[in-house]
């Protein structure tokens, strides 16, 4: 018999990959989100609009299910995760418990949860040059406001799910996931998807949020759809980082951005935008162990898919003029 999956989050841009990725391997999808897919149709076979912060809905969605993989968050990039907290935090909670009290309820087996480097300690990212963060660095806990602490609340949730009602779960601290059919616009995309755009749009210069020296890696969604299956399946029930290690500063993505659009621009940086913590890089070395696999897309391989993709997108909506395509 089919495996019945639910893709919670079916809307957004890494649950829209996901139901497509379990659909091509032969699941039975439903997806759920409070809207729908924004660029294409969804790939599920079944996609219900349901707002997951009700307890009722998350009842309905959770219905002859024998999988879950929630992805379905309130987040955007680093402007907006700091400008809600209470929102973000608040809004999170309420889908995290109500999912997981219903898939027990419904008899789920298995549950995926998609939780996030923002759970690591500002402590330990105050420089450039960081050093990558194990697992096991997120205690004595200091995440980032709001956010970070509610994906904290929400993994120790999981534990106490396996523990006190052996429901199988899984969790994936990602670290930063870009790649095409995501928000490249609007205030909730992520920096990738903010420079491809800015830099698509730009005549001489380009804005950068803070001095562009702050770092990160950066996981092509290719990568992050066939990790969260691996994990999910896997018998390691501990939270464990999904991410490259390829460090890269902002600057450096920027002037990569560019090299792909073949235009020079100038970067203009802002220093009163918020920029996060100074340095994130993700250490690879558990996800190798337990699943003898880590994301291998190199960043400059994603980044021009993703360039191209919003590129396209911002020609099809009439924002960029002809002549500004590349020859």
């Amino acid at each position: 018999m089919t495996e019945r999956v639910l893709v919670a989050g079916a809307g957004g841009f890494i649950g829209h990959h996901m139901a497509k990725y379990l659909v091509d391997r032969g699941y039975w999808v439903r997806g759920v989100d409070i809207k729908p897919p924004e660029y294409e149709a969804s790939h599920a076979q079944e996609f219900e609009l349901l707002d997951l912060r009700r307890w009722d809905s998350c009842l309905l969605a959770t219905r002859g299910i024998n999988q879950v993989y929630n992805l379905a968050a309130d987040m955007g990039g680093i402007g907006y995760i700091t400008a809600y907290h209470a929102q973000v935090a608040n809004n999170n909670i309420l889908i995290n418990s109500h999912l997981l009290e219903a898939s027990r309820l419904n008899g789920v087996s298995r549950y995926f949860f998609a939780s996030s480097a923002c759970i690591y300690p500002q402590y330990l990212q105050k420089q450039p040059d960081v050093t990558p963060l194990k697992e096991s660095d997120a205690a004595p806990a200091d995440p980032e406001e709001g956010y970070g602490w509610e994906k904290l609340f929400t993994e120790k949730l999981c534990q106490y799910f396996y523990e006190d009602y052996g429901l199988e779960t899984r969790v994936a601290r990602f670290h930063n996931v870009y790649g095409p059919l995501g928000t490249y616009d609007g205030g909730q995309e992520k920096a990738p998807a903010a420079i491809c755009r800015k830099v698509a749009l730009a005549d001489n210069d380009i804005e950068v949020w803070g001095d562009g020296e702050q770092t990160r890696s950066f996981m092509y969604v290719d990568d992050c759809v066939e990790g969260i299956y691996r994990i999910t399946h896997s018998d390691h029930r501990k939270p464990m980082n999904l991410g490259t290690d390829e460090l890269v500063t902002i600057n450096q993505l920027v002037d990569m951005a560019s090299g792909i659009a073949e235009k020079r621009v100038n970067k203009r940086h802002d220093l009163s935008r918020p920029q996060g913590v100074r340095g994130r890089n993700s250490d690879n070395s558990l996800i190798k162990q337990v699943l003898g696999w880590e994301p291998s897309i190199p960043l400059e391989t994603g980044l021009r898919h993703t360039y191209q993709w919003i590129e396209s997108e911002l020609r099809r909506t009439g924002r960029l003029p002809e002549m500004a395509r590349r020859g």
